[in-house]
């Protein structure tokens, strides 16, 4: 069981989630160049269970926005350390990313970001 997960939620304005898809894809390539054996994003649909806090509630999100779920799989934790590292440095990523935390239009707001590291329990 030493296969270690990153997990993540976050709010996307719906108006651009279509060019954060794009994004996420090609992030997500990079991510496997440095060790990842999976990355997955899912865009919530039934959020709402009686009883439990739904994620709208938790990021306070308009109707406007949606909710982004996530995750990488890495053979390793010791992989995914490494490659926490090296892939904010890789050159592409400011090209991909850095428009979407542009601050005159905010398509993705890292502080709205919910984010942990995971190692297999079952």
């Amino acid at each position: 069981m030493s296969k270690y997960i990153d997990g993540f939620v976050v709010p996307i304005p719906r108006e651009h989630l279509e060019e954060y898809q794009k994004v996420a894809l090609q992030v997500g390539a990079i991510w496997k160049e440095y060790g990842a054996i999976e990355y997955r994003e899912w865009l919530g649909d039934d959020m709402i269970l009686e009883g439990t806090k739904s994620f709208h509630k938790i990021l306070d999100l308009s109707e406007a926005d949606v909710v982004v779920f996530g995750w990488v799989v890495f053979p390793s934790k010791d992989v995914r350390d490494k490659a926490n590292r090296a892939v904010p440095n890789d050159p592409r990523m400011e090209g991909l990313v850095g428009p979407l935390i542009n601050p005159t239009r905010v398509v993705f707001d890292v502080s709205q970001m919910f984010y942990g590291g995971f190692k297999q329990l079952v």
